[in-house]
C-alpha cells in the first residue's frame, strides 16, 4: 500500500456513500414531494431548494471527484485493474454532466414556477444519477475491501 492511499481510499468512499445516501433520499423522498407544495408558493419554494441542495452536496460532489482523478493516478490494490478506476472517474464525469445538462435546466424551469413536465423530467432524469452513485457506492465499497486485504475474525 502506498502511504496516504488508505485516506484517500477513506475519502473517496466517504464523499461517494454520503451522495448515494442523498441521491436516494431527493429521489424516493424530497422530488416527489415538489408536487404537493402547490401552485402558488412553488417558484420560492423551488428556489430555496436550489440554494440548500447546493450547500448539502457541493464540497461532497468536489471531493468525490478529485478523489475519482486521484484514483486513477495512484497505486491501486493488488487485483483492481486500473480500468476500474477509470470506470469510477468515468460515472463522476456522467453524474456532473446528467446534474448540469438535464437536472440544472429543470430547476430553473421549475423555479419560474410549477411545471408538471419539468418535475416528470427532473424524476426521470435523475434516475441516471441514482443509478451511477449507487454503482459508484458498489465500487466504493469493493475498493475498500481490496485495499484491506484479507480480514481475519
Amino acid at each position: 500500500m502506498t502511504q496516504g492511499a488508505p485516506l484517500l481510499w477513506l475519502t473517496h468512499a466517504a464523499a461517494t456513500l454520503y451522495l448515494v445516501g442523498v441521491i436516494a433520499v431527493v429521489q424516493g423522498v424530497h422530488y416527489p414531494l415538489f408536487a404537493r407544495v402547490g401552485v402558488e408558493g412553488f417558484a420560492a419554494y423551488a428556489a430555496e431548494h436550489g440554494r440548500r441542495i447546493t450547500r448539502v452536496v457541493a464540497v461532497p460532489m468536489l471531493v468525490e471527484l478529485g478523489c475519482a482523478v486521484a484514483l486513477v493516478l495512484t497505486p491501486l490494490p493488488p487485483g483492481v485493474p486500473a480500468w476500474m478506476a477509470w470506470a469510477g472517474l468515468a460515472a463522476v464525469v456522467g453524474v456532473w454532466l446528467s446534474t448540469f445538462f438535464w437536472q440544472v435546466p429543470r430547476h430553473e424551469v421549475l423555479r419560474g414556477g410549477y411545471d408538471l413536465e419539468a418535475l416528470r423530467g427532473l424524476l426521470a432524469t435523475n434516475l441516471v444519477r441514482g443509478v451511477l452513485w449507487a454503482l459508484r457506492g458498489v465500487w466504493a465499497l469493493y475498493l475498500l475491501a481490496r485495499a484491506m486485504g484479507p480480514v481475519e475474525c
